[in-house]
């Protein structure tokens, strides 16, 4: 007899939608059946969408570090909520750079979450020769800044490709922010003597040819030195040009997120720091949203993150538009913005959970345990009430933040539970406590 029965529900995989009934035992999926099967417990999710527990590859959560932003007890309910189940962390404030750092982290996080997660590590130039041994230590990626940001130095394109040749000897994958350093440095020197301290010098230091010219620098680099590399962030088509233009053999993943898809360049001018982002919103016309969701639908836009890195609108008021963090919220609102788009025909079902499930999982050798539903994989499932309408409020939001940039805005489509291998962790609201996520170990603790 199975231990949990989730029975009547409109399954959806990435390559279909089917009526079936979900199986679950000892945490894992153990069958899909068209027919009724003997379990414990049961669950009727008729009239509702069960998906995939979605995998957010790309999340901040300050912890250890300066946890007044976010900290993984508020974060992970934030995922869970939302039909999260497994997050990929890592924090600028205090990075994975040794085996020890990761060691520690697990051990200080053992308690501390509400979902599972994976941890990524930080490359730091002169940290190059502990690369090896964190990635059998369990870490899930490398993040790789091409110029300095929240504090972490930048790669020059000597450091990149002998990281890369160590990625690619490793076959570990890399996670490249990719803005030039000797660009976003010169713009920002020539504001800063110009005495500018208004909104609108967020785009102009943080200018799109600095995207343009450290992505083709990237794609070149690990075409050269056959490393995995996805390209965090991608902002604007004439990005993904730069990454889909022909010549090279390069393995390139492209990650981006809702904000690329839906913000516009010009609400800095209007909300200053409450769309300080970087890269930021680049898209000034609705057409230039319409070809990125496009590139979504059709593949171009390998999968989807949050790249959440909240403030409180007190941080956010704190000092000059130089001084306030980069970031947003995003755990909250990204599978309710995914599952809108499919609701207004921009997007298929299927493919949200190719976007934000199945794809990064396959990423970063996460798959077939996480984001799928497929007997054998862990339990981590979410019921979507596909018809529900609701408009985002502030108070729809668990992160630590508060506040959204897609507050105001009416969407379709609502997780309505979530199940962490095989157990209920978010009911209409309420959130299983801390503890009961587990971490992840990257694919090179199993080699």
């Amino acid at each position: 007899m199975f231990d949990l029965g989730i029975v009547n529900g409109e399954v959806v995989r990435g390559n279909g939608r089917s009526r079936l009934n979900v199986y679950v035992s000892e945490g894992r999926i153990a069958a899909l059946s068209d027919r009724p099967l003997p379990a414990r417990q049961t669950r009727d999710a008729d009239g509702l969408l069960v998906m995939p527990g979605m995998v957010d590859t790309h999340v901040h959560l300050m912890d250890p570090a300066d946890t007044s932003r976010e900290d993984f007890p508020t974060g992970t309910l934030a995922a869970a909520n939302a039909g999260v189940t497994t997050v990929v962390e890592h924090t600028h404030a205090a990075p994975v750079r040794r085996a020890v750092d990761l060691h520690e982290k697990i051990d200080y996080l053992a308690q501390r979450a509400r979902v599972d997660y994976a941890l990524a590590a930080h490359a730091w130039p002169d940290h190059i020769d502990h690369v090896a041994q964190l990635w059998r230590a369990g870490v899930c990626f490398f993040k790789v800044f091409t110029c300095t940001t929240h504090g972490v130095p930048g790669f020059d394109a000597g450091d990149l490709r002998a990281l890369f040749q160590v990625i690619a000897a490793l076959d570990s994958v890399c996670l490249v922010h990719c803005e030039d350093e000797a660009i976003t440095s010169r713009l920002e020197a020539e504001l800063r003597a110009g005495g500018r301290e208004d909104p609108g010098v967020i785009p102009e230091w943080r200018h799109p040819d600095a995207e343009l010219v450290a992505l083709s620098v990237v794609r070149r680099l690990a075409a050269l030195t056959g490393a995995r590399v996805v390209i965090a962030h991608v902002s604007s088509p004439s990005a993904l040009a730069v990454l889909t233009a022909g010549g090279g053999e390069a393995s390139i993943v492209v990650e981006s997120c809702p904000q690329y898809l839906t913000l516009h360049a010009d609400e800095i001018l209007r909300e200053g720091a409450l769309r300080k982002f970087t890269p930021p919103a680049r898209a000034r016309s609705d057409e230039d949203l319409e070809a990125m969701w496009q590139a979504a639908a059709d593949g171009r836009i390998h999968h989807i993150a949050t790249d959440h890195a909240p403030s409180t609108r007190r941080h956010k008021a704190r000092g000059s538009i130089w001084d306030v963090h980069f970031g947003l919220p995003g755990l909250d609102t990204t599978l309710p913005i995914l599952l809108d788009a499919a609701a207004r025909g921009l997007l298929s079902y299927e493919r949200v959970v190719q976007l934000y499930a199945e794809g990064p999982a396959r990423a970063y050798g996460l798959a077939p345990r996480k984001g799928h539903l497929e007997v054998g994989s862990d339990a981590d499932l979410v019921l979507i009430d596909a018809a529900a309408n609701w408009t985002i409020t502030a108070a729809d939001i668990r992160s630590k933040a508060g506040w959204s940039p897609f507050e105001g805005r009416a969407v379709q489509g609502r997780a309505v539970e979530t199940y962490l291998r095989g157990e209920l962790i978010a009911e209409r609201g309420t959130v299983a406590q801390p503890g009961v996520g587990r971490f992840v170990p990257g694919p090179g603790a199993h080699r």
